[in-house]
C-alpha cells in the first residue's frame, strides 16, 4: 500500500510541495548535493569566520545548531566558493528551518563585515507570526471502523496535537507515528497511513491537519514458532507462554510472553513478532527467536552492606543437569555478621508454568548478642508472572540459638536459646498492580505468607505464622511520588513462659528493610545487651521522593515500628532521614542517612531496592 504525504503552504501567491516519504519541509536536494561536492573539492583554504545569530531564544539555539554557516564556522578547509555558497543560501535555509517550528513568514537580514582581519557575519531573523493548529481530521478506513469503534474513539481522543497548539514539524511527525503504532498494537498489526496533509494558511497563522489510516484486517494469534533453541528444548517456551491460539493480537501480550521467557534461567534474550502480512491475519504464527545462556555459569563478587558488613560471594549454576534442562544453583556468601550457603535443584516449568524444586540452605548470623545457626530443607512448587507470584512450600527447619556473651538466660524470654525444629507447610503469594514493574509510580505491591506447623509432624510446637508486606505508590505531579510501606508479622502459638519455635521463623526489626536509623535486627526483646527474636513485628514508613532528573532523585522519610512478644508492653521506635535515589539499569539504588529518635543515633543505609 502506498502512503502519500502532502504539505501545503497557502499565501497570497500559494505554492504546493509533495513528498511520498517525508515532509516537504526538507531542503532542496540538488543544492545539498552541490554543497557536499564543494566541500569535497575544496582547494584553497578560507580563514575561520564569526557568526552571530539574532532571533528569539528557542529559534536562535535551533539555528545555531542547524544553519550551515554556524555548523561549519570552525572548519579551516573551506574554500571561497563554499563560503560564498553558504552565504548566498542563508535566507532560503533559514526559511526552511524556522518553518519546521511553525514560522512561515520570516524576514532574514545578513550583514558581512571585516573585524580584526576576520569575516564577521550577522544574521538577524524576524520569524514573523507562528501558525497554530486550527483543525484536526482523523479518518480510519477498513474493518476497524465498524468492528472496533471504541479503539478508534481512543485513538482520536488521545491524538497528541490538539486545536490551538503551535504547529511543529517534529510534533506532527511524532503524532502520526505514535497514533499509527497505537492502532498496530491491538488487532490491526498491518495498519498503514494512506495519506496525510498539513495545510498551512500562513497569512492566517493556521494549520489544518488531516490523516487517513487503513486498518487492514484484525489479526488473531496462531502457533508459536521457536527459533534459536539448541541447548534447551523448545517446549520450555511453550510451557511458559501465556498466549492462546485464536486470541486477538495484542502487542502487550507478546511483551508478557517475552517477560515470561526472560524469567527463566535459560535465555538471555527473546525477540517476538508475528507475520504481519494481511493475507495471514487469521491465526498468524508467533515467531520467538531466543538467545540461550551457556549451560554453566560461574560468578563472584565483593560488596558491603550497612546491615551485615563487608562480603565476598561466589555462585555456580548448571542449566542442563542430566541433559534434562534441570537447573542446579549453588551459592555461598560470607559477610562479617552473616554467612549463607545454599543449593537448589529445579525442574523446567511444566505445562502450567509451575516449577518444582528442592533446596538446602545453611545460615549463620551473629548479631546483637545472638548466634543463630539455621539449616533448612525444602520442597517448592512455584509460578511467577507479571501480576501474581504463587508458591507452595514444605520446609523443615533446624535452628540453634545461643548467647554470644555467655550470660544467664533471662526468665522473661519466650523463645529460649537451644535447638528447635519445625516442619512448616506454607503458601506465599505476591500481587502486583503497578504502572511499571521496575520503577513504579502508581499502584501497589503486596506480598503475603501463611504457614502452619504441627507438633505431631516433626515440629517442637504447634504454631501458625503469618506475614504481610505492602508498598503503595502515589504519583505527585509529573515526577515526584509518595510511597507508603508496611511490614507485619506474627507467630501464633500456645501461651507460656517459653515456646520451642526455630528463631529464624520469628521476628526482629531495625535496618534498611524495616526501621531505618537503627542497627540491623537491633529491635526485639532486648535484655542485657542481647536482642532475642519475638513473636510479633510491625513496621511502617512514609517516604516522599523528588526526582530532579529522570534518573536522579532525593527522598525524605519517616519510619515507625516495633518487635515484641507482648503488645501491651511494646516499645515504639521511630526514625527520620533523607536519602539519594538513582534509577540504575537493574533497579532503584537507595542511599539513606537516618536518625533513630529513641536511641539518638545516626545510621547510613544503602540498598538496591527490588520490588518484592
Amino acid at each position: 500500500m502506498i502512503s502519500t504525504e502532502t504539505f501545503i503552504v497557502v499565501r497570497e501567491s500559494s505554492f504546493k510541495m509533495n513528498n511520498t516519504s517525508h515532509t516537504s519541509l526538507s531542503g532542496n536536494t540538488s543544492k545539498t548535493i552541490l554543497f557536499a561536492l564543494l566541500l569535497s573539492l575544496s582547494i584553497s583554504a578560507q580563514a575561520e569566520y564569526e557568526v552571530k545569530i539574532d532571533a528569539p531564544k528557542p529559534l536562535r539555539d535551533f539555528l545555531v545548531q542547524f544553519l550551515d554557516l554556524s555548523r561549519y564556522k570552525n572548519r579551516k578547509d573551506l574554500s571561497e566558493d563554499q563560503f560564498n555558497f553558504m552565504l548566498a543560501t542563508v535566507e532560503e535555509q533559514v526559511a526552511k528551518l524556522v518553518a519546521t517550528e511553525g514560522y512561515f513568514s520570516p524576514k532574514t537580514v545578513v550583514k558581512v563585515a571585516q573585524v580584526n582581519g576576520k569575516q564577521s557575519i550577522h544574521v538577524d531573523v524576524n520569524p514573523g507570526p507562528r501558525s497554530y493548529i486550527s483543525l484536526v481530521d482523523l479518518t480510519v478506513q477498513g474493518p476497524a471502523g465498524q468492528d472496533s469503534p471504541s479503539q478508534i474513539d481512543r485513538l482520536i481522543k488521545q491524538w497528541p496535537l490538539i486545536k490551538g497548539a503551535p504547529f511543529r514539524q517534529e510534533d506532527w511527525d511524532n503524532a502520526k507515528r505514535q497514533s499509527l503504532q497505537q492502532l498496530r498494537n491491538y488487532l490491526y498489526a498491518a495498519a498503514q497511513i494512506t495519506s496525510s496533509e498539513a495545510r498551512i494558511m500562513a497569512d492566517q497563522q493556521q494549520a489544518e491537519l488531516s490523516v487517513t489510516y487503513e486498518s487492514g484486517p484484525p489479526f488473531t494469534l496462531g502457533p508459536l514458532q521457536v527459533k534459536g533453541a539448541q541447548r534447551y528444548p523448545e517446549w520450555i517456551v511453550q510451557n511458559v507462554s501465556p498466549l492462546n491460539e485464536g486470541e486477538p493480537y495484542d502487542a502487550e501480550r507478546l511483551l508478557a510472553l517475552q517477560r515470561q521467557i526472560m524469567r527463566t534461567p535459560y535465555y538471555s534474550n527473546a525477540v517476538i513478532d508475528i507475520d504481519r502480512d494481511p493475507a495471514h491475519a487469521d491465526r498468524t504464527p508467533v515467531t520467538v527467536a531466543v538467545t540461550e545462556f551457556p549451560t554453566q555459569r560461574i560468578s563472584g563478587g565483593v560488596g558491603y552492606s550497612t546491615d551485615t558488613g563487608a562480603s565476598i560471594e561466589g555462585h555456580y549454576g548448571h542449566n542442563n543437569v542430566f541433559g534434562k534442562a534441570w537447573v542446579l544453583d549453588t551459592q555461598a556468601k560470607f559477610e562479617q555478621e552473616q554467612q549463607t550457603a545454599s543449593l537448589n535443584l529445579a525442574l523446567p516449568p511444566d505445562r502450567s508454568n509451575f516449577v518444582n524444586s528442592a533446596d538446602l540452605s545453611y545460615t549463620r548470623m551473629t548479631l546483637e548478642g545472638i548466634d543463630l545457626r539455621s539449616i533448612r530443607y525444602g520442597l517448592w512448587r512455584s509460578r511467577a508472572t507479571d501480576k501474581l507470584d504463587l508458591a507452595f512450600k514444605l520446609q523443615y527447619y533446624q535452628d540453634s540459638l545461643k548467647q554470644l556473651n555467655g550470660a544467664d538466660i533471662p526468665s522473661d524470654i519466650i523463645v529460649r536459646p537451644g535447638d528447635h525444629q519445625a516442619l512448616m507447610a506454607s503458601v506465599e503469594w505476591t500481587v502486583r498492580k503497578v504502572d511499571d514493574l521496575v520503577f513504579p509510580r502508581r499502584g501497589y505491591i503486596v506480598s503475603n505468607m501463611l504457614g502452619v506447623a504441627l507438633k505431631s509432624a516433626l515440629s517442637d510446637e504447634n504454631f501458625l505464622r503469618a506475614q504481610t508486606r505492602l508498598r503503595h505508590f502515589f504519583p505527585v505531579g509529573q515526577r515526584d511520588l509518595v510511597m507508603l510501606s508496611a511490614n507485619l508479622g506474627a507467630v501464633i502459638a500456645r501461651h507460656g513462659d517459653d515456646i520451642s519455635i526455630p528463631a529464624s521463623l520469628l521476628f526482629r526489626a531495625g535496618g534498611t528493610e524495616t526501621i531505618r536509623g537503627y542497627d540491623y535486627l537491633s529491635i526485639g526483646n532486648s535484655v542485657g545487651g542481647t536482642v532475642y527474636p519475638t513473636r510479633y513485628m510491625a513496621a511502617g514508613s512514609i517516604e516522599y521522593q523528588h526526582w530532579f532528573l529522570p534518573k536522579w532523585g532525593a527522598a525524605v522519610f519517616y519510619d515507625i515500628g516495633t518487635a515484641t512478644d507482648n503488645w501491651p508492653d511494646k516499645e515504639i521506635f521511630q526514625g527520620v532521614g533523607v536519602g539519594a535515589r538513582w534509577r540504575s539499569p537493574v533497579g532503584p539504588v537507595n542511599a539513606d542517612l537516618a536518625y533513630g529518635i529513641e536511641r539518638g543515633e545516626i545510621h547510613p543505609h544503602f540498598s538496591l531496592s527490588v520490588a518484592f
